[in-house]
């Protein structure tokens, strides 16, 4: 079977392959009442966190806050969970429109990222903590085993902001150290997690 566009032959059957990889759900950690941190521990309570997959992606659903005005951040261990402090060099963007229709802006925000910063990264902003707020999204972790390589991280977040706002939050960087990660761990700035879903994915190769 042939893809053809403008009645030009793109490309033949067996001329490209492609894959998108293989997504395989490891862990997911329902939070039902108040948490003051959620961690993800390789070889705790079955989480893998190793070299068995090059890419882990972490997914938020409806992660609500106990206090008003808070950012749900990261962290990453290099020695399963006892410290949460990798240096982290960092960069942080902010899409925002209000529902009045007054405000609306995209901006990189220096307030929120780190350069060579060993505390948490922010990945949503000014979340608030009405009953029908909470943010949604994903960070993804580029070969946390790697003995070679610093750590790569990008994420992208959306929530409902305090002040009745989308913000649609983009953070990426790295943590600088070659170490393997082993643990990472979430948090709100202030007060605990009161609810909400998060996912752990193994991305393979192929």
């Amino acid at each position: 079977m042939a893809i053809i566009s403008n009645a030009v032959t793109i490309a033949d059957a067996g001329a490209f392959s492609a894959s998108l990889g293989s997504l395989t759900l490891i862990k997911t950690i329902t939070i039902s009442s108040d948490t003051g941190t959620v961690s993800f521990v390789d070889g705790a309570s079955s989480v893998v966190l190793d070299d068995t997959y090059p890419i882990y992606q972490f997914d938020f659903i409806n992660i609500h806050p106990s206090e008003d005005d808070r950012q749900l951040q990261f962290n990453m261990s290099v020695d399963t969970g006892s410290n949460y402090n990798v240096a982290k060099t960092t960069t942080y963007f902010l899409a925002q429109h209000s529902e009045n229709n007054d405000t609306a802006q995209v901006a990189y925000n220096g307030t929120h990222d780190l350069g060579q910063g060993t505390g948490f990264q922010t990945l949503a902003l000014a979340q608030g903590n009405a009953n029908d707020e909470g943010v949604s999204g994903s960070l993804t972790l580029f070969n946390p085993s790697s003995t070679t390589f610093v750590k790569h991280f990008t994420s992208v977040t959306n929530n409902v902001a305090y002040v009745d706002r989308s913000f649609n939050n983009t953070s990426a960087g790295y943590g600088n150290t070659t170490s393997a990660v082993d643990a990472i761990q979430f948090k709100f700035s202030g007060g605990s997690i009161g609810s909400g879903i998060f996912k752990l994915y193994g991305i393979k190769d192929s």
